[in-house]
């Protein structure tokens, strides 16, 4: 388990007073500006056994996603649709805040937020991953694991994601005259049809200042976060609130100009990852 997402660590006030000072002028204590995500960095095919993987260092912070797929049966309302399933994992070395145990409400959280971005534009053909429909169709289950907690574990997480589905393909299979559906593991087929990328950008509100892709330190003293998803197209595909603060109309719409400038760094580096892995 961790903390609840509400209660981050104490911070004293002498730490929110300095940074304040700093963003009145600008700048953050780690040289960024106010709207300049951390370094990137974006590598796949890191799981010899995933159909997909992709390993992501978003500064300090660093997450690892693998696609997973499985022949299964559609749900009853879709029969004529793939399955996508999205897990986290926070491995307990990753931060002192983390504890072993079953996923809480900070893994479910972070899960669901990677899972309707992913949805809410249907980033995934779903419909691409019928063998027979009503029967038998392609399940892929994307597991993101957390290895190193320095903030803002939404965006890393959900370019590990769409790295890993970019990376992934389907198994090469083979039918039996019974039905029955062989899965040839080691044999990478076709690539996932990704109809649309997706990324997430993270606005932390400190004082009256918007930052974009706050670190530990930085969450910790925000008076609201919030997640926004921006497909390649620069449209906005959904937020998610937290904290206790509370943001203006004039601030909401700042936030989404921020994330929409942010998600062109973030859209550039997983081509950078893919082009490199192609090559």
């Amino acid at each position: 388990m961790s903390i609840s997402p509400f209660r981050p660590p104490i911070t004293p006030l002498i730490v929110k007073e300095n940074y304040l000072a700093m963003l009145g002028k600008g700048v953050r204590p780690d040289n960024r500006d106010l709207k300049t995500p951390r370094l990137i960095e974006i590598k796949t095919g890191v799981v010899e056994k995933a159909e997909g993987s992709a390993l992501v260092k978003l500064g300090d912070t660093q997450v690892m996603a693998g696609v997973k797929i499985d022949v299964g049966a559609p749900f009853k309302d879709t029969p004529d649709q793939g399955v996508l399933m999205v897990h986290a994992e926070f491995v307990p070395l990753a931060s002192p805040l983390f504890e072993p145990g079953p996923p809480d409400e900070n893994a479910i959280e972070l899960a669901r937020i990677v899972d309707r971005s992913l949805r809410e534009v249907n980033a995934v053909d779903l419909g691409s991953l019928v063998i027979r429909k009503g029967e038998k169709v392609w399940t892929l289950w994307v597991d993101i694991y957390v290895l190193d907690h320095n903030g803002n574990l939404y965006d890393a997480s959900m370019l590990a994601s769409m790295a890993a589905l970019l990376d992934a393909r389907l198994p090469d299979f083979e039918e039996l005259e019974t039905g029955e559906i062989v899965v040839k593991r080691g044999v990478r087929g076709e690539p996932l049809k990704i109809t649309t990328k997706v990324v997430t950008v993270t606005i932390a509100k400190i004082g009256r200042y918007l930052i974009v892709d706050p670190n530990l330190e930085e969450e910790s003293i925000a008076d609201v976060k919030l997640v926004v998803a921006v497909d390649e197209k620069g449209r906005i595909v959904g937020m998610q609130k937290s904290g206790a603060g509370g943001l203006t109309h004039a601030e909401i719409e700042a936030a989404l100009d921020l994330a929409r400038e942010a998600s062109t760094v973030y859209f550039k580096a997983l081509e950078e990852a893919i082009a490199g892995r192609r090559g």
